[in-house]
């Protein structure tokens, strides 16, 4: 049976179904019983004996009359006996090349399959929400990006009764952090937000499932951080935009997780090692969570009840469980980096545990797109990730405090770090990029003094600040044409100016005279150099004549990921 009929038989060989095209010269796998291009016929023209005029033809020397044969003699013709005693050479050399080629299509058919296979079945694991206009539609652009990772504490699934009540199908915006990652991608910095911290909840536009859009009202005055999320239909673009008031910083992306991603992510990765100074036992036995002193490797639900776990703690707190939730997190971090990375089988693992379990915005709801930002935050050392809780003060409206709110001094320096990108482990790479990025910006022609307008507001700054700005601006810097607004509708986290684009030598000129950083220059996309521009004062205000500037560092207790848990 020749090639091509063995090619279309049961249990065929599958070296054999490479076939050679006569008409090419090349071997084409043949897996559908295509019969193969009939052969072109070989002309042959009668040659005188001895050497062919011109020296060899190109098809080789084994169709040469006059090569040497095996024994080294060069007068055995062209015969029956010669093409059969030859063949079985030529025929083990094209086996192997056919079984070779034959083994690697099928491993490349079944990897695409493989591939196919996983992409299918993590894009289906993940969900996404709509949440219109907040965010962004690129996975990470140039410049500077932040990612809100909220934890969900809805208690739906399995063993997650023992945390609370499961009444709430939706949840509340629990452990958030706020995921800084320069625009370098040279480090990062992670901000645990409390989700007992008083805050104002801006006014939001949720996508309800029939399409139409809603508008969901903020909060009166401040509330606890977490009702931004699951409270009267508050979606996680609600959570975003709440951020973004609280920090002057633009969320590009959220990813929310519930109980279940600790279980499944701890256990994908083999377990996560933490150490305690002493044995930590919920005596509440709500989570029966009972640990050692010393080093554990935990996972499951183990893992979940010691992230949940306040029992034990130094002052049973939020805070205090904030505190081994960033170590928990750290460890985790190097075990990815350390054991996991390195191990396609395990990355699976991890990848499917942890899109189960994982809601996202629009602009990275996708495998490819998560990959994508996979891949470039896995370029950040981890000595260069800074872990750290928001900056807070008990709140001083509550006899008896039980929640809290932004430290008044501190938590505008961290958002100012923060919005100039500049980074609590390499603060002084990044406060020369921080004074580049200025120079180029305040790079330019001044206008003068008394051609400056500006509207002042109160924004956050000392009371009576805007007042006595613009009296030091008219009496001691010369701007004649500003004027006192009042309070601004809302807080800013940090002293801005707003401009339009044809004022931008007044914005340059009322820089100088303030000190005012390049972060606080914000060009309006809308021109109308006729009206005043708008300053408005922010925590970060001292007083008139004193610079607005970017700290260099911030007094906060601060960890970096690559610090283990467990000394030694």
């Amino acid at each position: 049976m020749d090639a091509q009929g063995r090619g279309r038989a049961e249990g065929a060989d599958p070296a054999d179904q490479w076939v050679l095209n006569p008409q090419t010269g090349d071997y084409e796998l043949r897996l559908d019983g295509a019969p193969a291009p009939p052969p072109v016929p070989r002309q042959r023209t009668p040659q005188a004996p001895g050497p062919r005029p011109g020296g060899p033809r190109p098809g080789g020397p084994r169709d040469r009359d006059d090569e040497q044969d095996d024994d080294g003699t060069t007068d055995v013709p062209r015969d029956t006996h010669r093409r059969r005693r030859d063949r079985p050479k030529r025929s083990r050399k094209r086996k192997a090349l056919m079984w070779t080629g034959g083994v690697m299509g099928l491993v490349l058919v079944g990897g695409s399959a493989f591939a196919y296979y996983w992409y299918d079945r993590l894009n289906g694991n993940i969900g996404t929400v709509d949440i219109g206009d907040v965010g962004s539609a690129t996975v990470l652009g140039d410049g500077p990006a932040n990612i809100l990772v909220i934890g969900n504490d809805v208690r739906t699934g399995e063993g997650n009764e023992a945390y609370g009540n499961r009444d709430n199908v939706t949840g509340h915006a629990d452990t958030t952090l706020l995921f800084h990652v320069a625009g370098d991608r040279s480090n990062a910095t992670v901000v645990s937000i409390p989700r007992d911290l008083m805050t104002e909840i801006p006014d939001c536009e949720t996508r309800q499932s029939d399409g139409s859009t809603k508008t969901i009202p903020g909060s009166q005055g401040t509330t606890r951080f977490n009702e931004s999320y699951g409270v009267e239909g508050r979606d996680p673009g609600c959570t975003m935009r709440t951020v973004e008031e609280l920090t002057g910083l633009d969320v590009d992306h959220f990813m929310m997780f519930d109980f279940n991603a600790v279980k499944t992510l701890s256990t994908a990765v083999g377990g996560v090692e933490v150490c305690l100074e002493k044995p930590l036992k919920d005596t509440s036995g709500g989570t029966k969570l009972d640990l050692p002193a010393g080093k554990s490797t935990i996972q499951g639900e183990k893992a979940l009840s010691f992230l949940r776990n306040r029992h034990g703690l130094k002052n049973e707190s939020d805070l205090d469980r904030i505190g081994m939730q960033q170590k928990f997190v750290a460890s985790m971090l190097r075990r990815l980096k350390e054991d996991t990375l390195s191990s396609p089988s395990k990355m699976l693992d991890v990848a499917d545990a942890a899109t189960k379990s994982l809601t996202v915005d629009q602009g990275i709801g996708s495998a490819p797109k998560l990959l994508t930002l996979a891949r470039e935050l896995g370029k950040i050392d981890l000595k260069n990730i800074t872990l750290m809780t928001l900056p807070v003060v008990d709140n001083p409206d509550e006899p008896t405090p039980v929640t809290v709110v932004p430290d008044p001094e501190k938590a505008p320096q961290v958002f100012s770090m923060l919005q100039d990108d500049v980074s609590f482990t390499e603060v002084k790479k990044q406060q020369k990029k921080a004074k580049d990025k200025q120079a180029a910006l305040l790079n330019g022609p001044r206008a003068e003094a008394s051609a400056v307008r500006v509207d002042v507001l109160n924004g956050g700054g000392p009371q009576g600040a805007a007042g006595e700005t613009v009296a030091w601006l008219q009496s001691s810097a010369g701007v004649s044409r500003s004027a006192n607004q009042g309070n601004a509708p809302a807080k800013v986290a940090r002293t801005q100016l707003v401009y339009a684009p044809d004022q931008a030598d007044q914005a340059r000129k009322l820089a100088d005279l303030m000190g005012l950083p390049a972060a606080a220059l914000k060009p309006s996309a809308k021109a109308g150099g006729d009206g005043p521009m708008t300053l408005t004062l922010g925590p970060d205000f001292k007083k008139a004549g004193v610079p607005v500037a970017t700290p260099k560092k911030v007094d906060v207790p601060q960890s970096r990921a690559d610090e283990k848990m467990c000394k030694g």
